[in-house]
């Protein structure tokens, strides 16, 4: 049972892999990662993770001969990751030009006054482990980027830790998919279990982040 198992699970990923071909499977992980800074309940790291399952299946499947068509690890790392930060850019842009509107908003809003407060201070130290943290906590990515932008935060003090914090997101998601897959096997167990770590993570980094003094 267990070798049948295995094999039904490498058939599926092998689909997968199979469904993920061309280049087509960069462009829909990258809008889904661009779009999600907007509507955060879109599940850009479940697609992450899947791609990197898939790359992982497919490599394994053809005995250490990556076939055709079965994503690659870095190019998925990449494309998360400079999506990304063009989410963040966007999400910044629009903030700094909010006007008096946007500001009496946040002003409404405990969560986003603090949150204003602390990323303005990380941001005035050159620390911007907080920016990192907030990428992986649920909805944190999206309201960072509408503080630093609203507050009229420099760019370069911004942009520089977003795109660190995409980087780091975009390859921890895909090496939970990856070697997930390597661990478990060829499986939509290894997914499940990648999945898990991915919200385990976030829910660690939306701790600290209330936690982190303002």
């Amino acid at each position: 049972m267990a070798v049948n198992g295995g094999v039904t699970g490498v058939a599926v990923f092998e689909s997968v892999g199979s469904l993920a071909a061309g280049p087509w499977i960069y462009v829909v992980v990258a809008l889904s990662v661009l779009l999600d800074v907007f509507l955060p309940v879109l599940p850009s790291g479940v697609l992450v993770i899947t791609a990197g399952t898939a790359a992982a299946a497919g490599s394994g499947a053809a005995a250490g001969r990556v076939p055709h068509g079965v994503p690659d690890t870095l190019a998925l790392v990449l494309s998360a990751a400079t999506a990304s930060l063009l989410g963040d850019l966007a999400v910044y842009r629009l903030a700094w030009r909010g006007g008096e509107r946007l500001d009496r908003a946040i002003a409404r809003s405990r969560r986003l006054t603090t949150a204003q407060e602390r990323l303005g201070d990380a941001l005035t130290r050159g620390g911007g482990g907080l920016v990192i943290l907030a990428r992986f906590a649920p909805a944190g990515r999206s309201v960072v980027s509408l503080c630093a932008g609203a507050a009229h935060r420099r760019a370069r003090d911004f942009l520089p830790w977003s795109a660190l914090a995409g980087l780091f997101w975009a390859a921890y998601s895909v090496a939970l998919g990856y070697y997930g897959a390597q661990w478990l096997g060829a499986t939509w167990l290894a997914t499940v279990v990648s999945v898990a770590a991915l919200f385990a993570a976030g829910a660690v980094a939306g701790f600290l982040v209330r936690r982190r003094p303002a």
